[in-house]
């Protein structure tokens, strides 16, 4: 006799959920909650960690088992590049957001029941973009430009799409009947409504922020 996916030899198992984080998004928020109570730092793995707790403590998973917890981002650029005024060289693996984030990624791959999941950096096509504020300083006051007027225009890739396939992937294989998912980005409305037809339930956490209404109107349960 073939048991069901959910049965072994008379006794039942526990349905499974994932949690999948949009790793910008959360250190984002995070980090601003920092700032506010006057705490300098930037967000840790532990961080991360009391996140993940709190939201393996809600009540729509009681009944579940936990499978796994997904981390995705898109690490900070290294390599060099020339300042857009003096020309000097700036060696954006040396910085400190560059070291955080490496130190952030080493910690969280030793967190229990933790998967970290990375996409890509790249310059955009105008490499640097001007400030607003200095922009508005250079109108005002006709200073010349300088470096720390300027910052990088930064684009990422494969985020997004590691998060939607992922939940297509448990979604189909029936490896979870849940998922809460950390973010308030409107691209994982298709996700969202695929992983529904497939019968698993989708929580979604915008941590506090304005989730689009759209994205709210795709999960079952908006914490």
């Amino acid at each position: 006799m073939r048991w069901p996916h959910f049965f072994c030899a008379g006794s039942m198992l526990k349905a499974r959920y994932a949690i999948m984080i949009d790793g910008g998004f959360a250190t984002k928020i995070l980090n601003s909650r920092k700032r506010a109570a006057g705490d300098a730092t930037f967000t840790s793995a532990d961080d991360i960690e009391s996140e993940c707790a709190r939201l393996q403590n809600l009540a729509w998973v009681a009944d579940y088992e936990l499978l796994r917890i997904y981390y995705y981002d898109a690490p900070p650029l290294s390599g060099n590049v020339a300042r857009p005024v003096t020309g000097a060289n700036w060696a954006l693996g040396a910085s400190e957001r560059h070291r955080h984030a490496q130190s952030l990624y080493d910690k969280l791959k030793l967190k229990p029941n933790m998967a970290l999941r990375l996409g890509e950096t790249y310059l955009g096509e105008n490499r640097w973009i001007l400030k607003g504020d200095a922009r508005k300083s250079l109108v005002k006051s006709g200073r010349t430009l300088e470096d720390g007027d300027f910052e990088l225009n930064v684009e990422q890739k494969g985020v997004d799409m590691r998060i939607g396939m992922d939940i297509a992937r448990l979604a189909l294989r029936e490896m979870v009947r849940c998922i809460i998912v950390v973010t308030a980005d409107r691209d994982f409305i298709p996700a969202f409504k695929f992983a529904r037809r497939e019968g698993v339930r989708i929580v979604l956490d915008p941590l506090g922020a304005n989730a689009p209404v759209e994205l709210k109107e795709h999960a079952d349960i908006v914490v």
